[in-house]
Order: structure tokens, then C-alpha cells, then sequence
């Protein structure tokens, strides 16, 4: 029969107290949403197809074009920038999600005049995400932080 050495009390308590914590901690919620911007791979492929799908209205530098929030001679509003000026990290990924992807008169309906189409029939869901990732990985962490918490808000 062999004898065991006990633990010295302290180290004892020391472990069960660590064995606790790690049974009742809550891990921390991910907040991050739909679009996968702190994957290096992917917001650099996002960067190439925003080059090629988007940067023709919403400029090489995510800046829009000039007058974005004044329609136009013919009722359309110019395309709005990406950057943390605009308006994108206003609203919840799926809902950035579906824009790109239907187009802005598909979510809105009625006689909303714009040219954003959507893309979904040149892009799938993976692509159009890694986009939108592109375009978020851009923005100052205060921005991310709030863009995270409205995703959170919403479940995403």
C-alpha cells in the first residue's frame, strides 16, 4: 500500500478556487457580429473585391462622393462614404448584409430613388461579408466599439 503526501493546505484552496472561477466564469460575449474584420485573410480579400465592386462610387479611400447627403439633379442621393464619416457603422451588419446584397430600394421600397444595386447575383454571402469587413477593419476603435455593441443589441 502506498502513501499518499497530502497537499499543504494552502496550495489546496489555492486549486479549488481556481476550479471554481473556471466553472462559473462567463466567457466574454462576442460582440463582433457578422463580418469576420480582425481576420487578416479575409478583410484583405475583401479589400481587393471592394476594389473591384464598390471603390467606382464609394471611392478607393471608402470617401463617397461629394454632396452624399443632398440628392442629385435627378432625385438620387450620391453614393455615401464608408469611412467612420458616413453612415455604414449606423446599421447592424445583417442589415448591411442585405443592402449589399438586394440593393437599397429592395429594403426600403416604395419610390426610394438610388443606384445602389445589389450585388448578390455577382457576389455570394462569404464575399459580400468579407467586404463589408474590409470597410469595417477601416473604421477608429470607438466606432468599432459602438458598431460591435448595436450588432450585440440586435443578437448578431
Amino acid at each position: 500500500m502506498t502513501r499518499k503526501t497530502p497537499m499543504p493546505c494552502g496550495l489546496t484552496v489555492l486549486c479549488l478556487s481556481v476550479l471554481c472561477l473556471s466553472l462559473t466564469a462567463v466567457p466574454p460575449v462576442s460582440a463582433q457580429g457578422l463580418f469576420p474584420y480582425t481576420d487578416a485573410r479575409e478583410v484583405l480579400r475583401g479589400k481587393a473585391l471592394y476594389d473591384d465592386y464598390c471603390a467606382a462610387c464609394h471611392g478607393a479611400d471608402l470617401e463617397g462622393e461629394a454632396n452624399w447627403r443632398q440628392p442629385d439633379e435627378d432625385g438620387y442621393l450620391p453614393a455615401p462614404p464608408h469611412d467612420e464619416t458616413g453612415h455604414t457603422w449606423h446599421h447592424p451588419d445583417e442589415q448591411l448584409l442585405m443592402i449589399t446584397k438586394y440593393g437599397t430600394a429592395a429594403l426600403v421600397g416604395g419610390d426610394y430613388k438610388t443606384r445602389m444595386e445589389g450585388f448578390g447575383d455577382q457576389l455570394d454571402d462569404d464575399e459580400i461579408l468579407a467586404i463589408l469587413a474590409y470597410i469595417k477593419s477601416t473604421w477608429p476603435e470607438q466606432i468599432i466599439a459602438r458598431h460591435d455593441q448595436m450588432n450585440a443589441a440586435q443578437g448578431q
